[in-house]
């Protein structure tokens, strides 16, 4: 009787782990997926309803490819939302955009190492898109994640932030040149205004968050932030980098 009660058991055990494994998300139903965008997210906002109606949808089926996981905290419906709604924002479009290079996104309660540790010194990243053993995952902060959603004035984005770095990735370099969404004859204007850009950083003359002086991949991830987060603001001070910018995330039909 014993053995047979084990048996049993781990049969039970094993039926909850497969399941928890083909089942990326406990996906948040639609109108909770609505309000908490109506709620919190200014690109959503600014949608007339056929795109609101496009956006929720490819919000429901990210979810369902790519499972948020809490550690050491608990990922609820607004982190779930927040996440998907920033890798849909870069590539809304482009109705063909899938993401292929991520399964799962990591939710650690607030910023870590380089090695991802929780406690001690050097606990200064927000975000980074995973390699080696982490291949095609992201960890995030989720303090940072939800700051960037529920304060857009300061112009930054952790989550919009990582999930720009994976876009830029997909042509096969992270190199601050999405070829993908930049059309041809505007590559070259485009590296022309992102080195003049990352200059006036450096020198001081910019509002542009400083660490997009760090290189090219950071530029694009950090100027994204900027124009998804602040685009009139953007507009206003750096046209003509708004512009190119525009043309990539943006283009007219």
């Amino acid at each position: 009787m014993l053995l047979l009660t084990l048996i049993i058991a781990f049969v039970a055990a094993i039926i909850y782990f497969l399941s928890r494994k083909q089942k990326p998300n406990g996906i948040p139903q639609p109108d909770v997926i609505k309000a908490l965008l109506e709620s919190h997210v200014l690109f959503y906002q600014q949608l007339d309803e056929a795109r609101k109606e496009a956006f929720e949808k490819r919000i429901g089926d990210f979810l369902r490819k790519t499972r948020v996981t809490g550690i050491k905290t608990i990922a609820d419906d607004l982190d779930r939302v927040f996440v998907a709604a920033a890798a849909i924002i870069p590539v809304f479009a482009y109705e063909w955009w899938e993401y292929r290079n991520i399964h799962e996104v990591l939710l650690y309660p607030g910023s870590f190492t380089e090695h991802f540790n929780l406690d001690g010194e050097g606990r200064n990243i927000s975000g980074m898109v995973g390699n080696g053993p982490l291949q095609n995952v992201m960890v995030l902060s989720q303090k940072d994640l939800r700051n960037g959603f529920l304060q857009p004035a300061d112009r930054s984005n952790t989550g919009i932030h990582e999930f720009v770095h994976l876009v830029d990735k997909t042509d096969g370099a992270t190199d601050g040149s999405p070829e993908l969404l930049l059309p041809h004859p505007y590559a070259l204007p485009w590296l022309k205004r992102m080195h003049q850009e990352m200059a006036l950083i450096k020198a001081g003359g910019s509002d542009i968050n400083p660490y997009g002086a760090t290189n090219e991949a950071e530029f694009l991830a950090v100027a994204s932030e900027y124009f998804f987060e602040q685009p009139l603001r953007m507009e206003g001070r750096h046209p003509e980098l708004y512009a190119l910018m525009k043309k990539a995330f943006l283009p007219e039909k």
